[in-house]
């Protein structure tokens, strides 16, 4: 193809033509191949698929249509674009720094959109796209997206099947006041949560049996690290989350709201023997308060709650408590049985948090 299209320019058997009219052919043929993408190390994919590249400038067309950004970036060594999505992933500070984070995984992203989540930007290898991954691609509005290659995917994926689209998504805004709450309010409070898992699995048991808000105080592990995002299973996109530094922020939000409520209770949680949960009346306005797994509930917190209440355990148990995660879950389900979620709420919310936990 190309051979004919220069000799187009240079016949076998030219006229006499002029100096100028020469150099004027040389940088025609000069424009051409580099268009094609045939100069030396160039290893552009429009270079390898010129057809391939075709459809996909189509599709920015129609993306450009819909009024949607069509900038790609394109990337294919670990230069600095490509060291910020790892700074996402692994750096905390970094995350604030930019008030963005890194997530994949379909549910997640799905959720994300969902629920109206700002996507800054999709990364992807544009050779290992689903139809799925298109549509998304095509159909939500970016500030710019990224194309690495294969292996360059593979190394900052998660996963060990490699995830083929993930989102840089902004950071929301933490205040208690942005939260709307139902007619009732049932509210969850973590204090000092320390453990990944344990949050992410929070976030999914509130989402499940219906909190209105999870409220995380003190210093603790971040919010957006990827495996808070992961183990909650879509419902991080779904639960509205909100971080607080400063207990006197709490308190003030906690009298409003009494005011506002005035049968609102604070149920604080306990390892000793207190009131049990189930003789406990909690079809009222309510903040159930969970401690940190290894300190408990913070001093202050405990003073401030109108009652403390625990889960009996068999007198044969060795165990001296629940890991917290599962107690949230067991006081949770209480809750929403006790205000009387429908019975196939409560059952599809078994099978989101999952049998070990209710």
């Amino acid at each position: 193809m190309l051979g004919q299209c220069i000799s187009s320019f240079f016949p076998a058997s030219p006229e006499p033509i002029s100096r100028s009219v020469r150099q004027n052919r040389f940088k025609s043929v000069a424009g051409l191949v580099g268009s094609l993408g045939t100069k030396q190390n160039d290893k552009s994919e429009m270079a390898l698929h010129p057809l391939r590249n075709y459809k996909n400038r189509r599709e920015d067309f129609f993306r450009q249509e819909k009024g949607y950004t069509m900038r790609e970036t394109k990337v294919f060594s670990k230069n600095s674009t490509y060291q910020k999505f790892e700074v996402l992933k692994t750096n905390r500070n970094k995350r604030y720094r930019y008030n963005e984070f890194l997530v994949e995984g379909v549910r997640s992203l799905n959720e994300a959109v969902k629920n109206k989540w700002n996507i800054k930007s999709f990364i992807y290898d544009r050779n290992n796209l689903s139809g799925w991954a298109k549509e998304m691609i095509a159909n939500v509005k970016t500030d710019e997206n990224f194309c690495l290659t294969a292996e360059l995917m593979n190394d900052l994926s998660n996963k060990d099947d490699t995830s083929e689209l993930m989102a840089i998504i902004e950071m929301r805004e933490d205040k208690l006041e942005n939260v709307p709450l139902s007619e009732n309010p049932f509210i969850v409070l973590f204090d000092r949560p320390s453990n990944k898992g344990n949050l992410g699995t929070m976030i999914r048991s509130c989402d499940a049996l219906g909190a209105d808000m999870l409220i995380i105080t003190g210093h603790s592990i971040d919010l957006y690290d990827p495996d808070v995002v992961v183990s909650a299973m879509g419902s991080f996109f779904n639960m509205p989350v909100i971080r607080i530094a400063d207990n006197n922020d709490l308190f003030m939000y906690l009298n409003k709201l009494k005011e506002q409520y005035p049968n609102f209770l604070t149920v604080g949680t306990t390892a000793h023997k207190q009131n049990p949960i189930y003789s406990a009346d909690l079809t009222v306005p309510l903040m159930l308060m969970m401690g940190n797994e290894t300190m408990g509930l913070n001093k202050a917190y405990k003073e401030y709650c109108d009652l403390l209440c625990t889960i009996p355990m068999s007198e044969k148990s060795y165990a001296s408590s629940f890991n917290v995660s599962c107690a949230a879950s067991i006081l949770m389900y209480e809750i929403a049985r006790k205000i009387g979620l429908p019975e196939e709420v409560i059952a599809d919310a078994s099978e989101i948090v999952g049998s070990e936990y209710i």
